[in-house]
């Protein structure tokens, strides 16, 4: 039950430098890696360091390496709700694979990497399904009832939106700045859009944890955002 974990900040952990991170990265792929596959495989660490380079490309600002640390964390958080924690890490790793702000299929260009290196990693064709579903299920967030899987990534890939206030609003900038190519008015209306779509939800949240401790918070910071960009548009 939700009562029986600990509550989690979902805030963005403080992991050092990028260096540190990295190593710690580099050390849960391998672990999440080892423990989806049967047997024995390739060498973890190629697919690291290529997937590390593709989360430090420089026209991410919000979607890093550190969103990646944080999502990894709260998968954690969430795991005992999972059916196959593993392959929502390694899920986890690859649901940002691609991000090109400008682009809208960053999500299935990113699922079709993971079949193509999970395959070659040495994952089970059914493994190698499932993670890209998953990737592939981040474009809407609106995992099925009963997918428990879908719950567990879904719920710590928006685990952001229950952060600090102060984190929320770094989180909202740094998502500003990857759009930066679209004007102010536009973006204050797409923005608007997406919030409130997301404050139209029944559920932000599906897991039981998630319900109990990220769903407040995040309506909170999601109707705060919305107050100000109506605000400043009445500028």
């Amino acid at each position: 039950m939700a009562d029986d974990v600990p509550q989690e900040s979902t805030s963005p952990p403080d992991s050092g430098s990028d260096a540190d991170r990295d190593a710690v990265l580099r050390r849960q792929w391998a672990e999440a890696l080892r423990g989806a596959r049967d047997g024995d495989g390739p060498d973890p660490e190629p697919y690291a360091e290529n997937l590390l380079a593709r989360w430090a490309e420089p026209q991410r600002k919000y979607h890093t390496t550190e969103h990646l640390a944080a999502v990894l964390g709260h998968v954690d958080t969430l795991a005992q709700h999972a059916d196959a924690p593993d392959l929502v890490r390694l899920a986890a790793w690859f649901h940002d694979a691609v991000y090109l702000p400008e682009r809208s299929e960053n999500e299935e260009r990113s699922a079709s990497i993971a079949e193509r290196a999970l395959h070659e990693a040495g994952l089970a064709p059914e493994a190698v399904a499932e993670v890209a579903r998953l990737v592939r299920l981040t474009v809407t967030h609106d995992p099925a009832e009963g997918d428990t899987d879908g719950e567990v990534l879904c719920d710590a890939d928006l685990a952001i939106l229950a952060s600090s206030p102060d984190d929320y609003a770094a989180y909202a900038a740094a998502v500003r700045v990857e759009y930066g190519f679209v004007p102010d008015d536009a973006f204050a209306v797409g923005r608007a859009g997406v919030l409130r779509q997301l404050l139209d939800l029944p559920r932000l949240f599906r897991t039981p944890y998630g319900a109990e401790h990220w769903e407040g918070p995040a309506r909170h910071n999601l109707a705060t955002e919305l107050r100000l960009i109506g605000a400043q548009s009445s500028r």
